[in-house]
């Protein structure tokens, strides 16, 4: 590779990486308190979300969990087998 081409794939690898967000894994905006999972709640969640890391997140009252895939983890809405999100109310009420 000559090394023009080289500094050029080195700075877009840079640009690539900066654009990486840690996301927090405890607290900071947006995330609930770390809630226990009723027994009504985890019977009707799909099988493939991780229940020990679901909480109610105050601003929409719905359930979320924590999915570490290979590549990045992200918080994800807590849904059903059929897709639904689940919440404890609805989005509209404050």
């Amino acid at each position: 590779m000559t090394r023009p081409k080289a500094i050029l794939a080195g700075f877009l690898m840079f640009l690539g990486l900066a654009a990486c967000e840690p996301m927090p894994t405890t607290g900071g905006p947006g995330s609930g308190g770390a809630a226990t999972v009723p027994e009504s709640v985890s019977s009707i969640a799909a099988s493939y979300q991780d229940l020990t890391t679901a909480r109610i997140r105050p601003e929409d009252g719905c359930y979320w969990y924590t999915h570490r895939g290979p590549v990045e983890t992200t918080e994800l809405p807590l849904r059903t087998t059929n897709g639904n999100p689940i919440c404890v109310r609805s989005p509209d009420e404050s």
